[in-house]
């Protein structure tokens, strides 16, 4: 048995190290990158230009690039980008490993101001020089600051499509890992003078363990404005707001609807794709899609805009996906022209015909030619319109298909969608939906006001799950409207639970909850005892919006003070009975037992610095470059370490938190040209800051130190007298250590690879 273990255990270790020196792809060897039916399919749909259908499969048996994009929405990210193009792609140019010059990262012609770069450099490269090797420690640290993010470039695409603003109020709908829910984030918070933009991102995922993926990356970002829920998109609830003293219902301005899907164009990176691909996951699919996609529009303000993209390059969840919803809307809806918003990218037009195709082989080109025993697989809304001036109307073309040879990129299509009137389902019987929905609030506590022609159609999730294959709720909806028009008065009497779930407003019953169960969210009230102390140890202006903060106990003391903006507090308020909600707002304040003995109970936490400091008016210190750097490298400087207008300032503030706060100089243009505020406790002959490890070290990058470990870990280059930091910065009062629901771990290492982005139906569905 020993033996056979321990042969075991060599070949385990044997495979590893192939993967490892074989670099992109590595780890794969026995999967062919080869799919007959894959390739027919293709070529008959016609959907690659004539004469690059083989540029298109070598494309797609290629390793994708590795694509890195710069946050946004940080003051920051100029100095991030200055700092990559200066420390570490200058000197990638003249590199050579084993007489091969190595590729410097290119920019994506068609991101805005330089913010994503793609590399071709793979982790065997990476480790054969130490130059790399500090490149990839960069990555690895910005990445875990949330001031880089790893995202694959076609994956970009549909935030920006969305053309976001800051009082934009955005729904997420399939919203895990979370890579583009950041870029939602950074958008909102274009303007970093704002603490609060009056919109707001809710990101909505099926699957409650990857929601905790999604808490994890969005908390990154520090936003008071982001919301992450856990509901089948497909019958996400609508939510209820108060307004001017009113119920009303709540429409969004953006809605990002990037749907489970087949992920065939993602070949380049889930390799497995080739060897499980075929043409009945679209089958499958479609029907889930085509739900998703009308319980978006049904939530979309008039005016609004809705991004439906895929990572599958198939019609049938694409085109045929969207076409559909336009011909269900009646003109509510109309695609967008979206050709002159990304200059430089290359796509192709959306197809106007195509053809369905079995596991089997056989091709139909039209639901009339479906024999009766494939109906419950194959529906009708996965043909082209019949009617040539109807589709013509539809301007299918206005789509975006990305094709992986085209830009070096996966595969990818994007539709932008615009709402021009309400659904027409929403307004066909507003009459029978008053009288359903009276009847219904009276049983969810939802007032009578609350109920408007948008109380839309909306499966159960039981319900769902059983019509995966169908054709959209939105024929079946309609149908069994039509069917309850009233024909006598008693129709709210007539109307079984089951119709009533259907046109009437979200479910009735009780939620049913899956997953872990969350701790309450309990807003502080304005004459709360806590504020005592911090409204005068910090002295918070009066327009501070005491009414935000929330903790997470309804017992007890309080351990942290989180803050939401105004909007989402109106949110929570009005929903929670019928929203499950996994996290919420940004940290402010952690309790510190030890700061009692100060005046405050509270000390400040730097995840929430940037949003709580415009309302603080005492205990900061404007400090400079060179005080910084001793703040950051030292473990815990005495005051006369700082220079003589910080030393001054710190010598007439008690013990306690304090807040350090660098002003850049305009006119010194070596010094970072953006404001840096870091938490920090003032003791009795010493200071310090409390920064967690990575943003440590992404502000000493910043001020041109460099910090980087050996492969050990072991060696850093510090100055002298330095202490070398262990697992990140320990308080005197306490670890600063996330304790939030759902925090995910700390990755020690990053690949280059993308994370996985795609919304292929074995993860999402």
């Amino acid at each position: 048995m020993g033996k056979r273990s321990r042969q075991r255990q060599k070949n385990q270790n044997a495979g590893r190290d192939d993967r490892d020196n074989a670099g992109w792809g590595a780890g794969y060897a026995d999967i062919v990158k080869e799919n007959k039916l894959f390739e027919h399919y293709y070529k008959e749909q016609g959907l690659v230009p004539e004469g690059e259908f083989e540029q298109f499969m070598e494309a797609m048996r290629e390793p994708l690039p590795a694509t890195i994009r710069i946050t946004g929405y940080k003051s920051h990210a100029k100095e991030i980008l200055h700092c990559l193009k200066e420390k570490y792609f200058k000197d990638i140019q003249e590199l050579e490993i084993d007489g091969q010059k190595i590729e410097a990262p290119q920019p994506l012609s068609w991101y805005p101001d330089e913010q994503a770069w793609h590399t071709n450099m793979s982790r065997k490269i990476i480790r054969k020089s130490p130059l790399l090797e500090k490149f990839h420690q960069f990555l690895v640290s910005e990445t875990e600051s949330g001031n880089i993010s790893r995202q694959e470039a076609v994956s970009m695409i549909p935030p920006l499509l969305l053309k976001i603003e800051p009082h934009h109020k955005i729904l997420d709908m399939c919203a895990a890992p979370g890579s583009k829910t950041a870029q939602l984030i950074e958008m909102l918070h274009a303007d970093m003078d704002v603490p609060f933009p009056e919109g707001f991102v809710i990101a909505n995922d099926v699957d409650n363990k990857r929601c905790y993926l999604l808490v994890h990356q969005a908390k990154r970002l520090n936003s008071p404005c982001i919301m992450v829920v856990n509901h089948d998109a497909s019958c996400i609830p609508l939510l209820q707001v108060d307004k001017d003293g009113k119920k009303d219902i709540l429409f969004y301005d953006r809605i990002l609807c990037d749907v489970p899907c087949s992920g065939d164009g993602t070949m380049r990176k889930n390799i497995d794709v080739w060897k499980k691909w075929t043409t009945s996951n679209s089958l499958h699919l479609h029907g889930l899609q085509l739900r998703i996609a009308v319980r978006g529009v049904e939530q979309l303000a008039v005016g609004g805009r809705m991004v439906y993209s895929t990572c599958s390059l198939n019609p049938i969840e694409d085109e045929a996906v969207i076409a559909a919803l336009l011909e269900k809307s009646e003109g509510a809806l109309e695609l967008a022209e979206s050709s002159a918003d990304l200059p430089g990218l290359k796509w192709m037009p959306g197809v106007t015909s195509w053809k369905l195709m079995t596991k089997e082989g056989q091709w139909y080109s039209d639901w009339s030619e479906v024999p009766s025993s494939r109906h419950t697989q194959i529906r009708p809304t996965m043909f082209p319109p019949k009617d040539p001036e109807k589709l013509a109307g539809m301007h299918l073309e206005r789509c975006m298909r990305i094709l992986p040879h085209h830009q070096n990129t996966g595969g990818f299509f994007v539709a932008v969608l615009v709402k021009k009137a309400p659904m027409p389902w929403n307004k066909r019987y507003p009459k029978v939906r008053k009288d359903v929905s009276s009847r219904s609030g009276a049983q969810t506590g939802i007032s009578p006001a609350a109920s408007t022609p948008a109380d839309t159609p909306c499966l159960h999730p039981e319900e769902s799950k059983k019509e995966v294959e169908g054709d959209g709720p939105e024929g079946n909806v309609n149908r069994e409207v039509e069917e309850q028009v009233p024909k006598g008065p008693s129709l709210a009497q007539e109307t079984g639970d089951k119709q009533d779930r259907v046109c009437g407003p979200p479910p009735t019953k009780k939620m049913k909850l899956f997953g872990y169960k969350e701790d309450p969210f309990v807003f502080l009230t304005e004459d709360d005892p806590v504020f005592t102390t911090i409204q005068s140890f910090y002295d918070i202006s009066p327009d501070f919006p005491k009414l935000n903060v929330l903790t997470r106990t309804h017992e007890g003391k309080k351990r942290h003070l989180y803050m939401v903006s105004k909007e989402l507090r109106n949110m929570l308020l009005n929903n929670s009975e019928r929203m499950k909600v996994i996290n919420t707002g940004v940290k402010v304040w952690s309790r510190n037992s030890d700061g009692e003995e100060f005046g405050c109970a509270f000390r400040l936490a730097q995840e929430g610095i940037y949003t709580l400091q415009p309302y603080i008016r005492s205990r900061i210190i404007t400090v400079s470059v060179e005080d910084i750097k001793v703040l950051l490298t030292q473990e815990n400087p005495f005051l006369s370490k700082l220079e003589d207008d910080a030393h001054a300032q710190a010598k007439k503030i008690g013990m306690g938190s304090i807040v350090l706060k660098y002003i850049p100089n305009p006119s010194n243009t070596a010094e970072p040209q953006c404001p840096i505020q870091l938490c920090g406790w003032r003791g009795k002959t010493s200071i310090r800051a409390f920064v967690p490890r990575n943003e440590r070290f992404h502000y000493l990058r910043m001020l041109g130190v460099e910090v980087f470990r050996d492969k050990q870990g072991l060696g850093q280059n510090r100055r002298d007298g330095e202490k070398e930091e262990k697992e990140g910065v320990e308080d005197e009062v306490g670890k600063n250590v996330e304790e939030e629901n759902g925090a995910a771990e700390n990755e020690p290492e990053m690949d280059l690879e993308n994370g996985n982005e795609d919304r292929s139906s074995e993860l999402k569905t």
